[in-house]
């Protein structure tokens, strides 16, 4: 018999991707390095429809009369609820981690714990705060606006995970959803999800000008991207020097930081 690993089907990547990034009702079907491979390589999908939804609800609000600020707060609520507030619990955890200056091994010890820590409660509502804020101000210019940068926010947060898990990057624990995913996808597969993902956002970002394709609107949500996951990788880098590589609770925090670097972009200009 061949010991070469059954290629996995399309439908067990998808089901990978959103049954691990996404709160939805999804069975993994397979739980192995080929399947992670195919589903983090898919993980700006899952951020796709769950930042979809997150725009829906905001422009039911703004139909319904509730005003851009009720808009926003629903729109970042939508996310949290989607993923069982995974990321943000995350993002609490790496910067208790972080804030805490122990030893990796204290410091990864710090993050399992169930509580939550100053240092994270404070990254928490500033965060919170941010993303309200951003897209208050932008669905006060219209609903477009505030829909465009919820998705464009939402890929990027999941395109910062599809980098994270590039071949190279190490796990910082033997077990756990970062042990899984770590050093799955190739360089060069990652490299080419990020730029569809800007190309992609780009052309979203132009079909919602006011008299045709808004040249400006592509280059800002274009340059979003980018900046995105540069702070991503920023992130990623200073973690892997602290704790030795990537934990589920380091996934949470860069797909966090990615997406709200990326609306803070949007807000300004």
């Amino acid at each position: 018999m061949s010991d070469t690993p059954v290629r996995p089907a399309p439908a067990d990547t998808l089901r990978f991707a959103f049954g691990t990034l996404t709160a939805l009702p999804v069975r993994l079907t397979r739980w192995d390095r080929e399947t992670a491979r195919g589903g983090m390589l898919c993980a700006p999908l899952a951020g796709l429809v769950v930042s979809l939804a997150a725009a829906a609800l905001g422009g039911a609000l703004l139909l319904l009369g509730g005003g851009p600020l009720l808009a926003a707060v629903g729109t970042a609520a939508v996310p949290a609820a989607l993923t069982r507030g995974l990321h943000l619990d995350g993002l609490a955890d790496t910067a208790d981690g972080l804030g805490s200056g122990r030893p990796a091994e204290d410091a990864l010890r710090i993050m399992k714990q169930s509580d939550i820590g100053p240092f994270g409660v404070i990254t928490l509502l500033f965060t919170l705060l941010a993303q309200v804020a951003v897209l208050d101000g932008l669905y006060a210019r219209g609903w477009a606006q505030g829909a465009v940068a919820a998705a464009v926010a939402g890929v990027t947060a999941r395109c910062a995970l599809t980098l994270a898990s590039r071949t190279g990057v190490p796990a910082a624990r033997p077990e756990g959803l970062g042990a899984a995913v770590a050093g799955t996808v190739p360089v060069r597969a990652a490299l080419l999800c990020a730029a569809l993902v800007t190309a992609l956002c780009a052309a979203a970002g132009g079909l919602f000008g006011a008299y045709g394709f808004d040249v400006y609107g592509a280059l800002h949500a274009g340059l979003a991207v980018p900046v995105g996951l540069g702070a991503g990788e920023l992130l990623l880098r200073h973690c892997r020097r602290r704790f030795g590589g990537v934990t589920g609770d380091v996934f949470g925090a860069l797909a966090e930081s990615a997406g709200l670097t990326a609306l803070v972009v949007l807000a300004l200009g």
